[in-house]
């Protein structure tokens, strides 16, 4: 039976990619896009699953050109948000002024993709403290994509901001350690605690992990702060498995309906801003 919230939300797949191959990309990348992924065909596999909505999370390789996401936005603002990323180095007038515009039309959160770099941005710095405050002040979650031995540093300060702090792909913690390591633990606390959201996407980046312990672990933790997503089309990972995959690795684990509800649809309605 199809799950239907009220407002005709039958789901939401919190964390997806769109891009084009001939888009100039970014220097220092770890991935690059290998065909066309057009919002048009994001909708569709969406639809095909019984899904309603999405949240579309810039890729890193384009660096702060959100050109694709935000024209994908505009053509579908009721079904649509996204996550942007952001070059902190401009005034503070004109950052708010851009970051305005961007959530008039449906972005929702500022993306930290800072995995796989040489050396990640100083958060200390006045640019990213700036760019802080006006995530707090414009309701911009950050989404944070960090490794999990370098999170100690960074995931403090975001807190201490007052933003909306959302960690991708079960926190990333290290494959070696799991639910031992220390920043999975300093993520459980700051689940229980309300100030941390997780989405539960994107296993097949634990390292060959069984997901179920981590997803009782979170649930057991406050199941109200996390989302589900698919983290399609599955950069580094294509034609490993399907999009039904994705689904069922996370509602499988999942004992209590209500709960899996709240997972795909009240939660994801709630921080997305649908």
């Amino acid at each position: 039976m199809e799950i239907k919230e009220k407002s005709g939300i039958t789901g939401v797949d919190c964390h997806a990619h769109i891009m084009a191959v001939d888009f100039p990309l970014a220097p220092e990348i770890h991935s690059r896009p290998v065909r066309d992924v057009s919002v048009q065909e994001y909708l569709a596999v969406l639809g095909e699953h019984g899904l309603s909505h999405g949240v579309l999370t810039a890729p890193s390789f384009y660096g702060a050109d959100n050109t694709l996401l935000l024209d994908a936005l505009r053509s579908h603002p009721h079904h649509l948000r996204g996550t942007v990323i952001i070059d902190p180095k401009m005034d503070s007038a004109s950052l708010e002024r851009g970051l305005q515009s961007m959530r008039e039309i449906g972005v929702v959160g500022i993306r930290f993709n800072w995995t796989k770099k040489r050396s990640i941005p100083d958060i200390d710095s006045p640019q990213y403290q700036q760019l802080l405050r006006l995530a707090k002040d414009l309701d911009l979650h950050i989404e944070l994509f960090l490794e999990g031995h370098l999170q100690e540093n960074v995931v403090p300060k975001i807190l201490a901001s007052g933003a909306t702090l959302v960690l991708d792909h079960f926190g990333h913690p290290d494959p070696d350690k799991g639910m031992h390591s220390v920043a999975f633990q300093n993520m459980l606390r700051g689940l229980a605690d309300g100030k941390i959201w997780v989405k539960l996407s994107a296993p097949y980046r634990l390292g060959g992990a069984n997901i179920q312990p981590y997803i009782q672990k979170l649930i057991t933790t406050n199941p109200k702060q996390l989302v589900w997503a698919s983290d399609w089309p599955w950069l580094s990972h294509e034609n490993q498995f399907n999009y039904a995959d994705c689904i069922d690795w996370v509602k499988s684990a999942i004992d209590d309906p209500q709960i899996w509800e709240d997972i795909l649809i009240h939660n994801p309605k709630s921080l997305f801003h649908f």
